[in-house]
């Protein structure tokens, strides 16, 4: 017969095991909500903003806009801009 801990080492040991199973799984969902957040951003930016921009250089040309408050200020032709 095969020797063996004791049952109240191995029920310690299955509980610590079950302990980080469980912290690596909910490790596993917090990954995938981020991926998903971070998909919804990249569209958020690379479409809905894309749009809104082009339609405010379409309505008020190369401007700078102060998300804050609105207002608005040319770029000169030699600056870069500051859409990034």
């Amino acid at each position: 017969m095969a020797k063996k801990i004791k049952k109240q080492e191995l029920e310690e040991l299955q509980g610590v095991i079950g302990k980080l199973n469980q912290i690596k799984l909910r490790i596993g969902d917090v990954e995938v909500q981020k991926h998903q957040l971070l998909h919804q951003a990249a569209i958020i930016e690379s479409e809905e903003l894309k749009k809104i921009q082009d339609d405010l250089e379409n309505t008020y040309g190369k401007v700078s806009i102060n998300v804050t408050d609105g207002s608005i200020e040319k770029i000169k032709e030699d600056e870069p801009s500051k859409k990034d």
